[in-house]
């Protein structure tokens, strides 16, 4: 029997205590930094393996699966752990039983996969040389990422760690399938934070007030020409103000306007530029109406770039373990991930797992609260992360 048989027949063989392990994860959803519960629980897990969960923050952690000579070479593989702060709406029997907390990104297929992953490459350890390293990784959903805090207190080194794979759900793909992007793939995310002060009064004499909900419909309309005439049409960005808050009414002038946005962008130096240009057009803009703003553009995640080689080496390996159909190209995507954090230290592949099944009605997007996975989608992402893994070791 070859590798692929061997991964594919374990993980069949550990599919009812995966789907055990994620409906528990699932309904025991814990928000970024505070995963404490959940962290015994994988702590556990392991220790059913004979591993320890090493901690280098308050939650989360990593584990080392030593093959064959295993300080010769060490790639690493990451899950995360944190859930969101919405309200589920699934009527299902693993629903979250903390309200208003939910696993509504796939972090808890996630976590299961790589456990998973943990048994098949321990089961296997005999098979190749060097080591994985398996990272149980907190706080992504919150700035400013576990990613980067765990770069910081050294979880890429003792053992120094050359590359890493990450795996992320996708409602977009079906189940059974993957997808794959090399080069530029998600974007860095920073968020805007406006406050136009202006002078409120009777709605009835705008003037004899300086009205800063139309200064602020000026700045949204003029944050506009940040991507439409000042970056290169080569460079993907996104201006976008999702959250206006002026709090007058059907006769009132309010005294201020808050906002908030989201500003993203593939490419380091216009995304710096861009934040001063940002913050200029609603100074000015305000001041042009006699009004005064303070703006500012706090820095978020930075753009997830896959490294070319990593990446076509494992999308030949998933055609390998799950045949070349089921293998799909991916489109950029300008959401924000902090594994992103990883790929700017070493050589990093981030990849999605399809867990759609539209016949079973499976087709919420993330971060809703009717989001679900087929979850068949366990045996693939954990078998395929130990093929990946093991494929790769023998490669370096």
């Amino acid at each position: 029997m070859n590798l692929s048989d061997r991964i594919t027949q374990l993980a069949e063989q550990h599919f009812d205590d995966l789907v055990a392990i994620r409906r528990h994860l699932h309904s025991h959803p814990e928000l970024s930094f505070e995963e404490y519960e959940t962290t015994i629980f994988i702590a556990q897990k392991l220790k059913d393996n004979g591993y320890d969960l090493e901690k280098i923050t308050k939650t989360g952690g990593f584990i080392d699966i030593k093959g064959r000579n295993p300080d010769s070479k060490t790639i690493a593989l990451r899950g995360d752990i944190d859930a969101l702060p919405i309200l589920e709406q699934n009527d299902v029997e693993y629903k979250s039983i903390n309200e208003g907390k939910m696993h509504a990104c796939g972090h808890d297929v996630h976590t299961t996969c790589l456990l998973g992953a943990v048994r098949i490459l321990d089961e296997l350890k005999g098979e190749f040389e060097g080591t994985v390293r398996c990272i149980f990784q907190p706080g992504e959903e919150r700035l400013p990422g576990g990613a980067s805090i765990l770069i910081k207190n050294g979880v890429l080194k003792n053992p120094r760690v050359k590359k890493i794979l990450g795996q992320h759900v996708m409602p977009l793909i079906d189940v059974g399938k993957v997808g794959f992007r090399s080069g530029l793939y998600m974007a860095s995310a920073d968020e805007i934070h406006i406050k136009v002060v202006g002078k409120g009064g009777h709605g009835a004499h705008p003037h004899q007030n300086i009205d800063p909900v139309v200064v602020a419909a000026q700045i949204i309309t003029q944050l506009q020409t940040v991507v439409s005439r000042h970056s290169k049409p080569s460079i993907p960005s996104v201006v976008s103000i999702g959250k206006v808050i002026a709090n007058g009414a059907t006769n009132i002038i309010p005294n201020e306007v808050l906002m908030e946005g989201t500003f993203r962008t593939y490419d380091e130096e216009w995304r710096i530029r861009a934040h001063r240009l940002i913050e200029k057009i609603c100074t000015d803009t305000a001041a042009m109406h006699g009004a005064t703003c303070e703006a500012e553009v706090r820095k978020g995640y930075p753009f997830l770039k896959n490294d070319e080689n990593l990446s076509i080496n494992a999308r030949m390996w998933a055609e390998e373990y799950l045949g070349a159909e089921n293998v799909e190209d991916l489109e950029i995507w300008p959401a924000g991930e902090d594994f992103a954090y990883y790929s700017q230290e070493i050589p990093a592949c981030f990849y999605r797992l399809g867990i759609r099944n539209t016949k079973r009605g499976i087709t919420s997007m993330l971060h809703t609260p009717t989001f679900d996975i087929d979850e068949k989608a366990l045996k693939v992402g954990s078998g395929l992360m130990a093929y990946l893994a093991i494929q790769e070791l023998k490669s370096m």
